[in-house]
């Protein structure tokens, strides 16, 4: 979102009718539009900031003792409030996991983020965000779709068993399962779209958070759809048949 000037009006429409259905988890980042997808997300929340479980994240670079809050001020900025209620660094960089952690824990100190987590981290990553003092992450963002389920191999398993959830970004695939002529038949038996079967999928999943893009009021409906459907026992076999789980563990996937 914000990268369109055309379409900014129909984005913050989108993202009200998303919070007037209940839908409360907004996520964003520094990155996105160079800093516009904020600013738009800001002006959509103003006079609701209440109603949001506001999320965005850092640039890898700006993840370090020096330059966080810098980073994390700019972004509040933007999006017109005082504090995050959830703060990812946006991928691994050069900066070392334990001084983020302590960027981070300070922070949170300060009453600016409410607490922390990362995205795009694999097993390994994880692994030594908790040996270096990270047993505050809240969360990990991970590439997690029916087309890519390498993560419920080692990552999910090993996040699961620390209560760790699991933010499942691109859950269509960014729109490529929508032409899938599986979820179609399903969707079609159902009188559902594909994109409400992938959801679905999703969100009966323990532990995981479906955040899919709504830029439009039909799409945002949609969405909020995908939460009343319930699979069929049949309906799941037949996806476990076309999108199998992964028998070997494979490198985590980024978009």
């Amino acid at each position: 979102m914000g990268e369109q000037a055309d379409q900014r009006q129909q984005e913050i429409a989108a993202l009200q009718a998303g919070l007037d259905l209940g839908l409360r988890l907004i996520d964003t980042a520094e990155m996105y539009a160079d800093g516009e997808a904020e600013r738009l997300v800001g002006e959509a929340i103003a006079g609701r900031r209440d109603e949001v479980f506001l999320v965005s994240k850092a640039y890898p670079q700006n993840a370090s003792r020096a330059r966080l809050r810098q980073a994390c001020e700019a972004s509040c900025q933007r999006l017109r409030t005082d504090h995050l209620d959830l703060y990812l660094l946006h991928w691994r960089g050069s900066v070392p996991l334990a001084e983020t952690v302590e960027a981070m824990e300070g922070l949170v100190a300060s009453g600016l983020i409410a607490r922390w987590g990362v995205s795009n981290l694999d097993t390994d990553d994880m692994v030594e965000l908790q040996e270096v003092g990270g047993p505050a992450c809240m969360t990990n963002q991970i590439l997690y779709n029916l087309a890519r389920r390498g993560p419920e191999f080692d990552l999910i398993p090993w996040l699961g068993r620390r209560s760790i959830p699991v933010m499942a970004y691109s859950p269509v695939e960014q729109g490529r399962l929508l032409g899938h002529k599986v979820l179609g038949r399903i969707a079609s038996e159902r009188g559902v779209s594909a994109a409400q079967v992938a959801l679905a999928w999703l969100l009966r999943r323990p532990g995981v958070i479906a955040i899919p893009k709504a830029a439009s009021l039909a799409h945002v409906r949609d969405n909020r759809a995908a939460m009343d459907l319930e699979l069929t026992e049949d309906a799941i076999a037949l996806l476990e048949r076309h999108f199998p789980p992964p028998t070997r563990r494979r490198p985590l996937e980024m978009l």
